[in-house]
């Protein structure tokens, strides 16, 4: 039997192939969506979570010797905690698989999990916050720490190292410049809440981990004109090539941020801005982020105050005589008063 394919290619197939061809196809194993082929979506699913899918996750992480909560999503277990819960969000965090957003064993334990799995996982010192360290508890001067934090347990900050005060006698302080929890081992129990494919809510979960805090951002193109350096054509090859300033239009992806009054006040925004734009930039292929601040007007208090503004404006633009009489003043007796001043 003799086809004529598509391509104009003449093929030739065996007698039994030609049999087969004319079997009667099943309709309904042809509709049947098992046999469809997985689409690229369904494929990466059933892969599981792999390097650099954004995930949602809510999570509890504890110390192993006495079960103290070191950091949650749930505000019911903070609030049972103690853990401070004000200018904090609690929810699931976004994070993305291999980035370093969770610890290393976490992350591995994160491979090929699907939605709704859940575990919890031990993490070693040393790949926590590291072993305990003897050395790192040293005597200094009192005077390199402000009078303020001059007790006991007081958190500081001496010759640009993080510590805290052990004990402070006279002018030599005691202080442990450890990780507070160095030397701890710890339980680390997630569940994986959802997946996130949204680019605008990837970069809004990624400045909700990094500030604690997520305001509302948006992705859109804008057209920018900007000046580029363009080789001037010639004739001779030999010649140095040499270049002249074009303006031209072009398209960036731009993410845009609403500040909000928790960003002006956070303390790594405002060190670590650029490094933070530049990160989420790198991670959703974006050319600029723009930082939009929004002041409202104060309407209600500067009409009240413009009213009594006018009011008072009135009583000087019209009868004076009037307005002190209504306050029980001799107009008179002040005009008087004022020039006996004068003379004076």
């Amino acid at each position: 039997m003799i086809l004529k394919g598509r391509t104009g290619v003449v093929d030739c197939m065996s007698d039994e192939q030609a049999e087969s061809t004319d079997e009667p196809v099943d309709a309904d194993a042809a509709d049947d969506p098992e046999t469809e082929p997985e689409t690229e979506t369904e494929a990466e699913a059933a892969a599981g979570l792999q390097d650099g899918d954004f995930v949602r996750i809510d999570y509890t992480v504890r110390t192993v010797d006495d079960e103290t909560v070191v950091d949650t999503t749930h505000e019911d277990v903070a609030e049972e905690a103690g853990i401070d819960e004000e200018d904090h969000e609690f929810g699931p965090r976004t994070v993305v698989v291999g980035a370093g957003h969770v610890f290393e064993a976490v992350n591995d334990d994160l491979i090929g999990k699907a939605v709704g799995d859940e575990n919890t996982v031990h993490i070693d010192a040393v790949e926590a916050f590291g072993e305990f360290d003897p050395d790192d508890v040293r005597t200094v001067s009192a005077n390199k720490i402000d009078e303020d934090d001059r007790y006991p347990g007081a958190h500081v900050n001496v010759d640009g190292q993080q510590g805290h005060i052990e004990t402070i006698i006279g002018g030599r302080a005691r202080v442990d410049f450890n990780h507070p929890l160095a030397g701890e081992d710890l339980e680390y129990e997630y569940e994986v809440v959802e997946r996130v494919d949204d680019p605008g809510e990837q970069a809004q979960g990624l400045l909700g981990m990094y500030l604690d805090h997520a305001p509302e951002v948006w992705i859109q193109t804008d057209e920018v004109e900007e000046e580029v350096q363009v080789e001037v054509e010639s004739d001779d090859e030999d010649e140095e090539p040499t270049y002249e300033t074009e303006t031209q239009t072009v398209e960036k992806e731009t993410l845009y941020i609403e500040a909000t009054p928790q960003m002006t006040m956070n303390q790594q925004w405002l060190f670590q801005k650029q490094q933070i734009a530049q990160q989420v930039m790198d991670r959703l292929d974006l050319d600029r982020v723009i930082v939009q601040e929004t002041i409202d007007g104060m309407g209600g208090m500067m009409g009240g105050m413009g009213g009594m503004m006018g009011g008072m404006g009135g009583a000087g633009g019209g009868d004076v005589e009037e307005a002190l009489e209504d306050v029980d003043v001799d107009a008179d007796e002040i005009v008087e008063e004022l020039e006996e001043d004068l003379e004076e």
